[in-house]
């Protein structure tokens, strides 16, 4: 009998049970989740807990440094500091947006928007600004910001700024190569980037790192450039162009015997270490002397007769009749420079660039032999300089040759070139007959550059006679008041081509010369092109032969070459009345072409052989057997005097007061000096490159104020 008020025993059991077994399931519910989370999903969890607790930096590599052939830097990296900050840390962010606006000189809507975004996005980390300025960061840090994160970076630095610009190149902002060597190179240049774990609180304030990946720096490179002449071919080479008023210029130096480019020039130029300034021109960033091909005019009949002596039984005293100074062709009219020269030496050919006289030497060699050697000398295919956008130029295949083909490849045109190709076409003969391939990459790291064998392409004895005809072009031809150096022999060939443009040869030239020196000895080989020239002083001999000898005389002398021409005999100079005879190929083309005209008919071709055998036939009547007679002396024009150069009246500018001068990526030294000259007080902090200045360039400079630079290396 249960007693009343007393709850039944079984009842109570089962609810005990039942709260028992809840109790286990939540238990077992509970060693399970445990079990999914540390063992199962331990992973996941993980990763979630590292998403939260760390952040994953990049460690930049430094850049590899690239120097000249003596160990002076043409690029280096130098440090500079970057700003980050953790968004979800930021209280007000219109308020930090003024604030990093001001000290950082940001845009700030852009800025706002951007830590908007990562906000948004629950994103920890975000860059603010790459590579500040020194005087940026110090205000920054003045303000102790606990969300702002201050990492130093490395900096792209040019120390020579505009010197070799073009075959060094530049990088991008986050250090990518962009152009020249920077680019071809930048694989090895740019090193591996390294990774760092940060470790952060609750707060995203950083407690610790750590280095999962060290960062390995690039490998330095250094050039065949001689920091020294490379400044002299760019010096020599702006006068020049600017002298003659043309467009732009390139000036190679190049050692032939080993290829190695010691000076490569291009005018204009930049400074790497500035962005594209608002009407600069694209031109300033071209490397001219191995991406923009030309015609070569006259230089290329070095080919033409090099190729007849190896090729026919034409030697340098052959009799050549040029005729009276014109020469028809089917469609076209060849014209010698000025006047007819007659019968004259193959050597004179040369001398003195007779056109007709090379198409009569071209068609005795033959349009497949005279492609053979134009191969064998490069043309048409790439010089292989590690340099980006290099161009092969133009050799047409024989099936593509028109009707006047031979005649217009034998004195130079129908047929493109670079600068670098016409520097290992002048190797050749100064080197004794061996085809070079360029070089530019002298080491990486401490690997020194392999040096590719040489090809031979000419007979000694052929080179000999080449030198022998090429000295004879400064000392009695085209080049004899311009090319000749003091105490020095040199030879060479001019070269000046008419340019075509809208469909139509111009009045403006390329005007060329390449040259080697000391002839016995060569040890220089020197090509400079000048382009958009006009009339006859800004032909080859007139406009690219004085920068040749300028840049040769400051070469020889850094070299120490010892002079191979006595004193006595060093001192004479041609005759006043003894003009030079100019060398352009001139074509009466009307409004078509000779690179773009597809005329290969047979009948063309047949009737310029029966024209070129006329005329030579006719030029021969008038004289017996070439053995019997004398070599003719040459009666020149008389000289006409150039109209007197009319300079423009100077630029009156009312000046607005002295102003803070530019001291940034200068040295130290340039920069006491500079400011010492001008009479600039200077407060100076660090050492290394100017970084930064205060107040900042273009700013009114008043009197007894002093300049506060940063320097960094």
């Amino acid at each position: 009998m249960e007693l009343p008020g007393r709850p039944n025993s079984t009842a109570a059991a089962n609810r005990l049970a039942v709260v028992a077994a809840v109790l286990l399931l939540w238990g077992l519910r509970i060693v399970f989740a445990l079990v999914s989370m540390q063992v199962s999903q331990h992973a996941k969890y993980r990763a979630i807990a590292r998403s939260q607790q760390e952040h994953e930096v990049d460690i930049p590599a430094p850049r590899g440094s690239i120097f000249d052939r003596n160990g002076q830097p043409l690029a280096i990296s130098v440090p500079a500091d970057s700003v980050s900050v953790n968004p979800q840390q930021i209280g007000d962010l219109k308020v930090a947006t003024d604030l990093l606006g001001n000290i950082l000189h940001l845009d700030k809507t852009v800025l706002f928007s951007r830590l908007n975004w990562a906000r948004q996005n629950h994103k920890g980390f975000l860059w603010v600004k790459r590579k500040m300025d020194p005087f940026e960061t110090e205000r920054l840090k003045a303000l102790n910001l606990e969300w702002a994160t201050i990492k130093t970076e490395s900096q792209r630095h040019y120390p020579k700024g505009e010197t070799a610009a073009h075959v060094v190149g530049t990088v991008y902002k986050q250090e990518e190569g962009a152009a020249g060597i920077e680019k071809s190179l930048d694989a090895s240049l740019r090193g591996k980037v390294g990774a760092e774990r940060m470790v952060m609180d609750v707060k995203r304030r950083g407690l610790d790192s750590h280095v999962d990946t060290a960062a390995q720096a690039g490998v330095p490179v250094t050039l065949t450039i001689d920091e020294r002449l490379q400044y002299v071919a760019e010096r020599e080479l702006k006068a020049g162009v600017e002298l003659k008023h043309a467009r732009y210029g390139t000036a190679i130096v190049m050692d032939p015997n080993t290829g190695e480019i010691l000076a490569l020039a291009n005018y204009p130029t930049y400074d790497p270490n500035k962005r594209p300034q608002p009407g600069e021109t694209a031109m300033a960033r071209f490397d001219l002397g191995v991406s923009v091909p030309f015609e070569p005019g006259s230089i290329f009949k070095v080919v033409t007769l090099s190729a007849a002596l190896e090729t026919t039984n034409l030697t340098p005293q052959s009799l050549i009749p040029t005729g009276g100074g014109t020469l028809s062709l089917p469609g076209r009219v060849i014209h010698e420079s000025h006047h007819g020269f007659g019968t004259i030496t193959m050597q004179q050919v040369l001398e003195m660039s007779s056109n007709i006289g090379a198409i009569m030497i071209g068609q005795r060699v033959g349009r497949e032999k005279l492609y053979e050697y134009a191969r064998r000398f490069g043309f048409g295919e790439k010089t292989g300089l590690p340099l980006p956008a290099e161009s092969t130029g133009i050799l047409r295949p024989l099936n593509k040759w028109g009707a006047t083909s031979l005649a217009s490849i034998s004195m130079g045109h129908e047929v493109s070139t670079t600068s670098a190709q016409l520097a290992r076409l002048c190797s050749v003969i100064a080197n004794g007959g061996m085809l070079v391939r360029p070089k530019i990459i002298l080491k990486r790291g401490d690997k020194v550059e392999p040096t590719e064998a040489a090809v031979r392409v000419l007979k000694p004895e052929t080179v000999m006679k080449m030198r022998m005809m090429m000295e004879g072009v400064v000392l009695r031809g085209t080049a004899k008041s311009t090319a000749r150096l003091d105490g020095y022999t040199s030879a060479g060939k001019t070269g000046t081509a008419q340019i075509f443009e809208n469909r139509h040869y111009t009045h403006l030239y390329n005007a060329s010369f390449m040259g080697f020196t000391p002839v016995t000895n060569p040890q220089l080989v020197i090509v400079v092109t000048i382009n958009g020239t006009a009339g006859d002083a800004g032909m080859g001999a007139a406009a690219a032969a004085p920068v040749f000898k300028a840049i040769a005389t400051e070469a020889l002398r850094m070299m120490d070459v010892p002079k191979d021409i006595p004193e006595n005999i060093a001192d004479v100079k041609p005759a006043k009345n003894d003009k030079a005879v100019e060398d352009v190929s001139i074509a009466d083309l009307g409004n078509g072409s000779i690179m773009q005209e597809d005329r290969t008919v047979k009948e063309l071709q047949a009737e310029e052989a029966r024209l070129l055998e006329q005329a030579a036939a006719e030029a021969a009547e008038a004289i017996p057997a070439a053995s019997s007679v004398p070599i003719p002396t040459l009666a020149f024009a008389a000289p006409v005097p150039a109209p007197p150069l009319v300079k423009a009246p100077p630029v009156v500018r009312t000046p607005a007061g002295p102003t803070v001068p530019d001291f940034r990526g200068k040295s130290m030294r340039s920069v006491v000096e500079e400011a010492a000259a001008e009479g600039i007080e200077l407060t100076i902090e660090g050492s290394g490159v100017a970084r930064a200045q205060m107040p900042m360039p273009g700013k009114p400079l008043r009197p007894g104020e002093r300049i506060r630079i940063v320097f960094t290396r």
